[in-house]
């Protein structure tokens, strides 16, 4: 709309012309919101509100009396309340490059003073103090311009070519030296340990690769072979098997022809055997019985004969002496004992007959002296007969 002016949100509109509402300031402030202005009766004009920077070097002498060279950049901007964009406006709204001039010079003078106060050593190790008495010390300055300072940061300190500095930092540097060497020498020795590691792990992985092919190589030999041997091995395990089966059925035909061998000769030899055995213990028997009847019978029989023939015995033995020459002593007791000696001998062969015949019973009836045939001899050795004696 024509006349409504509206600023910035990083701006101030300062309108001057008339003299209503401004109670004794030169312009009317206006921020955050439009305004409508009336054209050729009113001027506007815009003060920025935003952040500006100005940056300071500086050679100062410290209270050692070494100079440094000082870097610092400060960070300022113009206040939000009125009374700042007023002082502000009055000092820079037709210059406004002006503000980080001025806020340079005034931060350079305050850092040479305080920087005078301090040794090398303090603004060294407390940079944050610096800065923070700077700012203390520059505030009250800085309101009085409009503007407000938001940090204030040491960029950089150094003292040229004194060596000041190097020198006061030489053990510290020293140290730091020894614990970078001792750190790079337990890196070095770190790094060493893992080269060695990592070559061991490397050796135990190829050694292991090696046997695991060495086994795998192995395997598959071993499978390749058995598999070669497959079928001879079945070939001959089906012959085992067959000859097994042929030898189990040999021995069932063995087992089974010995069953009818058995059967056929065994058991019939054992038979017959048993009924010649039974056959020969009857007929031993028997032979036995006989023997027994017959021994009886031939003892009944030669005592009878004997008894028979004991007169007969005694006549031939005195017959046979009739042809000796005896000479007869005593006259007739002589002659009555060489009869009785006669009679006697007769007993006495009768019982040696019969001893004989007893000693013979086991041996058979009919193996008697010389078949049944008794032979007589006299005193001088002859028989007392031309011929035996038959006693059956």
């Amino acid at each position: 709309m024509f006349g409504y002016r509206v600023p910035a949100p990083d701006e101030a509109m300062l309108i001057s012309g008339g003299r209503r509402g401004l109670g004794g300031a030169p312009f009317r402030v206006v921020t955050g919101h439009g305004k409508f202005v009336l054209p050729f009766f009113r001027k506007t004009r815009f003060l920025t509100l935003a952040m500006c920077e100005s940056e300071v070097t500086e050679t100062c002498v410290t209270r050692q009396g070494i100079a440094l060279n000082v870097r610092a950049v400060i960070a300022f901007k113009v206040g939000n309340d009125t009374e700042s964009i007023i002082n502000a406006g009055q000092r820079f709204l037709s210059d406004q490059d002006q503000m980080s001039v001025l806020t340079g010079r005034i931060f350079a003078g305050h850092l040479r003073a305080i920087i005078g106060s301090m040794t090398v050593e303090e603004i060294v190790t407390e940079r944050q103090k610096l800065a923070a008495e700077v700012l203390d010390t520059s505030k009250t300055e800085m309101a009085k311009i409009g503007l407000i300072v938001d940090s204030l940061q040491i960029q950089s300190i150094d003292d040229g070519d004194a060596g000041y500095i190097d020198a006061m930092s030489a053990p510290h540097r020293a140290a730091i030296q020894r614990q970078a060497q001792i750190a790079q020498a337990q890196a070095t020795q770190t790094a060493a340990e893992a080269q060695q590691e990592a070559a061991r792990k490397q050796a135990e992985y190829a050694r292991q690769t090696a046997v695991v092919k060495a086994e795998y190589s192995a395997e598959v030999d071993r499978a390749q072979a058995q598999a070669a041997q497959a079928g001879p091995l079945a070939q001959a395990h089906a012959q085992q098997e067959v000859l097994a089966a042929q030898t189990e059925l040999a021995q069932r035909q063995a087992q089974l022809r010995q069953q009818q061998l058995v059967a056929e000769i065994v058991k019939p030899a054992e038979a017959e055997a048993e009924r010649i055995r039974l056959l020969a213990q009857a007929d031993a028997q028997r032979m036995k019985i006989q023997a027994e009847a017959a021994a009886s019978y031939d003892r009944v029989a030669l005592d009878r004969m004997l008894i028979d023939q004991l007169p007969q015995i005694v006549k031939e033995a005195a017959g046979g002496l009739a042809g000796a020459n005896v000479n007869v002593l005593n006259g007739a007791d002589g002659l009555g004992e060489i009869a009785a000696g006669l009679v006697s001998q007769g007993l006495t062969i009768l019982d040696s007959v019969r001893q004989n015949l007893n000693g013979q019973e086991g041996e058979g009836r009919s193996s008697g002296n010389n078949n049944g045939v008794l032979e007589l001899r006299g005193n001088n050795g002859r028989k007392a007969d031309d011929g035996p004696v038959d006693v059956d």
